[in-house]
C-alpha cells in the first residue's frame, strides 16, 4: 500500500516518518537497531501486522536518526537523542499522548521516554526487548565474533540465522531481508550502532516507570533471551507479562496477529489523564568551592557582585542545554534536565565558563526518580545528586553509575572515582569523573 513519507525536524537533522490509520489513540512503533519505511511495505507480513495495528490506532511510524530514510549526518547517537527523534515526530504530527511500542534496541529508549515524559506516554508495549545488552542478549565473549560475521556478510542475508531462524529456507524471506539489511544501514554504521548497543544498561530505571507496561516475549527467542522479558516484568510496577512460543525474534517472521491482538486489548481503556507526579529526571547540583572565605576576603558588596556575574553564567549554561533551573542554593544551583548528557555537558561548560571569575566549582549529576512538588522537587534523588556534588573536587563534574550507563554513544569519557558510601544508601555508590573536569 502506498504510504506518504514526511520529515520531521530533530535539531539538526530530518528524521523520516510515516502516519497511517484514524483509530482513537496514537501509538508510536519504534523499531530496533535498523529499520526501513519504504521496505516494510514490501514483506507481506510486515504489512499485514501494521495495518492491523492502525485499525485501532493512528500508527506513528518512525526510522531513527542513522538509519533506513533518515539522516546519517553526525556521531551515533545516544539513547537521548533518540528520545529528541521521538519528541519531534510526536510534534510534526501533533500528538500530544501516545503509546509507545518499542522493539528489540528500541525497548531501551522508550523505557527511557516513558519514565522520563509520562505526561506524553500513555501506555509503554515492550517486544523482544531487555534491560542490558550483555546479560540478555550477547555475552562479552561472543560480542566481537558477531560483529566480524556482520564485517564480512552484511547485505547477504546472514544475519537472518540470528533473527529469524525459522525463514533462514525461505529465498523470498531472504532476499527481502539481505534488501532490508543493505538499505537500513551500511555495515559500518551496524557495527558502530552495534557497539552502541551494547552499552545499554536501562536496569537502574526500571521501578520509575509509572505507566500502564505490557511486555511482550518469545519463549524460545534466538536474539533476547527470554529471562530477558521476565526480568522486565518484574521489575517495572504494575506490568503485565505476555509469553508467545516460537524461537524467531524479528516480530514479522510469521503471523504476527496474536501479538497485535494483545496490544489491541491491552490499549483498551487505557486513556488516563492524571498528570504524574513522579517522572525520572537528571539533577544537576552546582556549589562553589571555598565560598565563605572568598566572601570574607571579598566583602559583601563585591562579593555579591561576582555572584550575580555567576548566577547569569550559570543560568545561561542551563538554558543552552535545555535545562530547567528549580532554584539557587546561595552559592550554587540545582537543575533538572531530559537527559543525562545534556546535563554532564551543561556541567563541564558551567565550570569552564566560570574560569574567567576565577570561581572554582564543582558538580553532582545523578539520574533518578523525583517528586514534583509544585515549582520544587524531591526524593531520594535528588538527595543523591546533592551528596555525589559535595565530594566532587573544585572544577569537577562527578556522576553516578546510572548517568555513565545511560550516556552510551554520547561521546563522554568517565573516569572511574571508585565506590563512595552515601547516606541513605545501603552499599557503597560507584562514581566517574567527566573527562576534561579538572581536579584542584
Amino acid at each position: 500500500m502506498p504510504v506518504d513519507t514526511h520529515y520531521a525536524r530533530s535539531g539538526d537533522l530530518r528524521i523520516a516518518y510515516q502516519v497511517i490509520g484514524q483509530g482513537p489513540l496514537d501509538l508510536v512503533f519504534v523499531p530496533g537497531f535498523i529499520s526501513n519505511l519504504d521496505l516494510y511495505w514490501d514483506e507481506p507480513n510486515m504489512a499485514l501486522f501494521l495495518s492491523r495495528l492502525s485499525a485501532f490506532s493512528r500508527l506513528i511510524l518512525f526510522d531513527k536518526r542513522g538509519t533506513g530514510l533518515s539522516d546519517r549526518l553526525g556521531n551515533l547517537p545516544s539513547l537521548e537523542e533518540r528520545m529528541d527523534d521521538v519528541r519531534a515526530v510526536m510534534d510534526a504530527v501533533g500528538s500530544r499522548k501516545a503509546a509507545l511500542f518499542g522493539i528489540s534496541e528500541g525497548g531501551a529508549m522508550s523505557m527511557l521516554f516513558a519514565a522520563t515524559y509520562p505526561e506524553r506516554t500513555q501506555a509503554l508495549i515492550l517486544y523482544g526487548t531487555y534491560a542490558d545488552f550483555h546479560t540478555w542478549v550477547l555475552p562479552r565473549d561472543r560480542f566481537e565474533t558477531f560483529l566480524d560475521k556482520i564485517d564480512r556478510s552484511w547485505g547477504q542475508g546472514e544475519s537472518l540465522a540470528a533473527f529469524a531462524p525459522t525463514k533462514v529456507a525461505d529465498e523470498r524471506f531472504r532476499q527481502w531481508w539481505a534488501r532490508f539489511e543493505r538499505l537500513s544501514a551500511s555495515p559500518s554504521s551496524v557495527i558502530a550502532l552495534m557497539r552502541m548497543n551494547s552499552q545499554i544498561d536501562v536496569r537502574h530505571i526500571l521501578p520509575t516507570i509509572r505507566v500502564p507496561t505490557l511486555v511482550l516475549h518469545r519463549a524460545g527467542d534466538t536474539r533476547v533471551n527470554v529471562e530477558g522479558g521476565r526480568y522486565l516484568a518484574s521489575n517495572i510496577p504494575g506490568a503485565k507479562y505476555v509469553e508467545f512460543s516460537g524461537i524467531d525474534h524479528l516480530l514479522w517472521a510469521n503471523d504476527a496477529s496474536p501479538v497485535a491482538d494483545e496490544i489491541e486489548e491491552f490499549l483498551t481503556g487505557t486513556h488516563a489523564e492524571s498528570e504524574p507526579d513522579r517522572v525520572l529526571a537528571t539533577v544537576l547540583f552546582t556549589d562553589i568551592v571555598d565560598s565563605t572565605s572568598k566572601a570574607e576576603k571579598m566583602g559583601d558588596r563585591a562579593w555579591r557582585a561576582l555572584l550575580d556575574q555567576h548566577d547569569r553564567i550559570v543560568r545561561g549554561e542551563i538554558g543552552h542545554f535545555k535545562g530547567q533551573e528549580i532554584k539557587t542554593l546561595g552559592d550554587g544551583f540545582l537543575a533538572t534536565f531530559d537527559g543525562p548528557a545534556r546535563a554532564v555537558r551543561c556541567a563541564s561548560a558551567i565550570i569552564e565558563a566560570l574560569r574567567v571569575l576565577g570561581l572554582q566549582v564543582r558538580c553532582g549529576v545523578h539520574t533518578g526518580e523525583i517528586e514534583m512538588k509544585g515549582g520544587d522537587i524531591g526524593g531520594i534523588a535528588v538527595h543523591i545528586a546533592s551528596r555525589i556534588a559535595a565530594l566532587a573536587d573544585g572544577r569537577e563534574v562527578l556522576v553516578s553509575r546510572t548517568v555513565r550507563d545511560l550516556v552510551a554513544g554520547s561521546n563522554l569519557h568517565l573516569e572511574d572515582r571508585g565506590a563512595f558510601p552515601l547516606k541513605g544508601l545501603s552499599e557503597p555508590m560507584p562514581l566517574f569523573s567527566a573527562a576534561g573536569s579538572q581536579r584542584a
